[in-house]
């Protein structure tokens, strides 16, 4: 066959709209996939989308759903994005409202009910067009129901279609009372240990999981580790049963935004020929943030949201020991738990000339600490595949890293003796670790300064585009088809 038709349905896509890494590769994927596919996205056009901005236009309104009990009446609105078809859910009830899923006050109390309408909306919209997907790609748990819709409510439209469901973090799973499975349609000979049951509770990702033709995370580690009861938040048995059909896919970046020689953000673009370049970003870098200018001076970067899953208390410990112990500086720049932003936020006072911080989020600022920097700090809890250290590695800004998930599938450890590698990783949970692994970082940049610079050029000749990515679902959809 020439190509797939796929569904991919969607709680989020960049540029339209986004919390995290989901969104990055809802509009990212896609796109690749559609030089050989074609590819139809499906998301809830929520009130902080721009429909002018993105040229999202009215396609019909009055469309109807029917859901477990009753019918519910949305507008459909269409845009194309990178030769993608995105089609919007204009339904004011559960999308016209400040958040995506929640406000500064909590989760959205009706969550499970607007996401079992877009999972449902979602199969609607491709039968009002007359897309019959070969494959319907679903992500996490908010279009989880999907797969279960296809198996169970036995529409001929989609007698031929294999669903696959993306896990982009499972630490979050949308468990919920059961007071919306009359509404989402869930039989109740389905709400039992092996699909939808959680301790009393409806677990959606579980359900999804349970359905699914084939199962996917974003990184190869990543199914490595959610098949162990610490690493799956408690679905391990589910998915140690399902263990042939899970598939570990690396995520790409979009190299058309972090490109160094490319970068419109970046005072100096560079690439491998021209290093020198570099240095000069890293000078803007220091003198932005009141730093020293000195271009000989080991400087760390760090950007990202200040939580523990990210590894804050042990970066918060460790810079301050190697602040006072060793010869280097760091700028960090983000936002989150109170606690952290006001122990960063007074680093500068404490350490002037060595530390610089932004609390808040600077695309332009991302994009400066990482070409910058000569090392970039991300000591993960867990960290299902991660972008920085990607976008680090494309900028010849050395990774130190907790080899967790996607971190220690992307990083290449540094060898001592040969110069080989791209990073520095560490694998216990503690502050000592990542400050010994800055300590190695510091000596190697003082010490064997070739070994940075054959490491900074062997880190930027890496491909983490997402054609690679886009290959792997292709084969993978080929094998959920039987066609190899």
């Amino acid at each position: 066959m020439s190509g797939f038709n796929i569904l991919f349905v969607t709680s989020e896509a960049a540029p339209f709209s986004k919390t995290g890494g989901l969104g990055d590769v809802s509009g990212a994927l896609p796109a690749a996939l559609a030089d050989s596919n074609k590819v139809i996205v499906v998301s809830p056009l929520y009130s902080s989308i721009n429909r002018e901005k993105y040229g999202i236009k009215l396609v019909t309104g009055g469309c109807c759903v029917h859901m477990g009990n009753c019918e519910e009446f949305y507008a459909l609105h269409h845009t194309v994005l990178d030769g993608v078809d995105f089609y919007f859910l204009e339904f004011d009830k559960y999308f016209n409202r400040t958040g995506i899923y929640h406000t500064k006050a909590g989760e959205y109390g009706d969550n499970p009910f607007r996401f079992s309408f877009l999972s449902r909306a979602a199969l609607q919209v491709a039968k009002d067009l007359n897309f019959r997907p070969d494959i319907a790609h679903v992500n996490d748990w908010q279009t989880s129901l999907v797969p279960y819709y296809i198996k169970r409510l036995g529409d001929p439209f989609f007698a031929d279609t294999k669903s696959i469901i993306t896990i982009h973090n499972i630490g979050y799973q949308g468990i919920f009372g059961t007071e919306f499975m009359e509404y989402a349609g869930i039989a109740k000979d389905d709400f039992n240990a092996g699909a939808f049951e959680n301790f009393g509770a409806v677990n959606l990702l579980k359900g999804g999981l349970a359905f699914a033709d084939k199962i996917t995370t974003v990184s190869p580690t990543y199914a490595k580790e959610i098949r162990g009861p610490i690493g799956s938040s408690g679905l391990h048995e589910l998915l140690n049963a399902r263990g042939s059909d899970l598939a570990g896919i690396l995520n790409g970046i979009d190299t058309g935004v972090w490109n160094p020689a490319k970068d419109t953000y970046i005072p100096y673009q560079f690439d491998v020929k021209r290093l020198e370049n570099k240095t000069k970003n890293k000078l803007e870098l220091q003198k932005r943030f009141g730093l020293i200018q000195d271009e000989k001076i080991a400087l760390f970067g760090f950007v990202g949201r200040f939580a523990d899953q990210k590894g804050l208390y042990l970066l918060r410990d460790a810079c301050v020991r190697a602040m006072n112990e060793m010869v280097c500086q760091f700028v960090v720049v983000g936002s989150g738990e109170q606690e952290y932003e006001e122990f960063f936020s007074a680093l500068p006072a404490r350490y002037p000339g060595g530390v610089g911080a932004f609390i808040g989020y600077s695309e332009e600022l991302a994009h400066i600490v990482e070409a910058g920097s000569d090392f970039f700090v991300m000591p993960s809890l867990y960290e299902p595949c991660g972008l920085n250290q990607m976008y680090s590695l494309a900028y010849g800004t050395l990774p130190v890293v907790r080899a967790t998930g996607g971190l220690d599938d992307t990083v290449d450890n540094y060898d001592e003796s040969t110069g080989g590698g791209t990073g520095f990783k560490f694998e216990a949970i503690s502050a000592e670790a990542l400050f010994n692994t800055i300590g190695w970082a510091v000596s190697t940049y003082y010490d064997r300064p070739k070994h940075i610079e054959a490491m900074r050029k062997r880190a930027m000749a890496k491909d983490f585009g997402w054609k690679k990515s886009a290959d792997a679902y292709i084969h993978l959809y080929k094998a959920v088809k039987g066609l190899v």
